[in-house]
């Protein structure tokens, strides 16, 4: 899982066994996110809090979305077809899912890195390692 800001610049990113369902790990994506500020020479670690998440239909949980929505943060997902109960829905607020050819655009960005892509590490740390070597070069591709 990856967060990215609006220019798809990676800021976070959690790696998991495969067995791990992603909705499980999107509140640890988003809650590490964290920003370093120098101000007058003192250097403050400071955690942001997004304004909003865009995410896919595997999203789709009520559970979630409350989480969220605790934590002052607006979920905007699409509701799966065949989901009935819909109280979330808000056509204005998915006028915004548009946006999310920002996030699948890093995705690709990752998956030019073969090593990350194929998955080839069975040690889940080194392959963290790599995806976060692989984050720091589309970063630094960025700037």
């Amino acid at each position: 899982m990856i967060a990215v800001d609006e220019h798809g610049t990676p800021l976070n990113d959690v790696v998991a066994s495969a067995s791990v369902h992603e909705g499980h790990l999107a509140e640890a994506t988003v809650g590490g996110i964290v920003a370093t500020k120098h101000r007058r020479g003192k250097k403050r670690v400071k955690k942001l809090v997004p304004k909003r998440v865009i995410a896919d239909k595997g999203y789709d949980d009520d559970g979630l979305r409350a989480r969220f929505a605790d934590a002052g943060i607006d979920l905007i997902v699409p509701y799966r077809r065949k989901r009935v109960h819909r109280p979330f829905e808000d056509g204005r607020k998915l006028r915004r899912y548009r946006r999310r050819y920002k996030v699948e655009r890093t995705n690709a960005w990752l998956k030019k890195f073969r090593r990350v892509a194929v998955r080839w590490d069975k040690n889940l740390a080194a392959y963290k390692g790599f995806v976060k070597i692989a984050c720091i070069c589309v970063t630094l591709k960025r700037f």
